[in-house]
């Protein structure tokens, strides 16, 4: 697994994952998907341990989708190490959830999320707002040359 990664989902809901990658792929700037379900799994593939040792661990996500609320290492946690190590500090990740409660919104914020996104729970706003939040990380936005 030594392929570019342009978003990073990490979902633990089987249908919140499908109907989030059935948005991306409508946008045709997203190349390259990967989708994992654990905390555990995203854990291992950032940091190239695990099943993913032998992932070049250069070549990092250029977006990470988030998820919060998951089993054992939820995206708090995940959150807190991305932001907390120099070789993933700077990827913008972006909280997706379900969530609307402020003490999870101040938290991801004060760890470093780049911003915070409440799923819409129509389709087509769903659709939609996916749509523009890769347009803007994926193509307006500027990024390390590195990533």
């Amino acid at each position: 697994m030594n392929n570019k990664v342009d978003i990073l989902l990490v979902e633990d809901n089987a249908d919140d994952a499908e109907l989030t990658i059935r948005a991306l792929k409508k946008n045709k700037s997203v190349q390259s998907l990967v989708h994992l379900n654990s905390g555990e799994e995203a854990l291992d593939f950032l940091f190239c341990q695990g099943a993913y040792e032998v992932r070049n661990s250069r070549n990092l996500p250029k977006l990470i989708l988030l998820d919060l609320k998951m089993p054992r290492v939820d995206g708090i946690e995940i959150l807190r190490r991305i932001k907390w190590d120099e070789r993933t500090k700077v990827i913008p990740t972006v909280v997706l959830t379900s969530s609307k409660e402020e003490k999870d919104i101040l938290e991801t914020y004060k760890l470093g999320a780049n911003s915070y996104f409440v799923k819409p729970v129509d389709f087509e706003g769903f659709i939609d707002a996916i749509s523009s939040l890769t347009k803007y990380w994926l193509e307006l936005n500027q990024s390390p040359a590195k990533l």
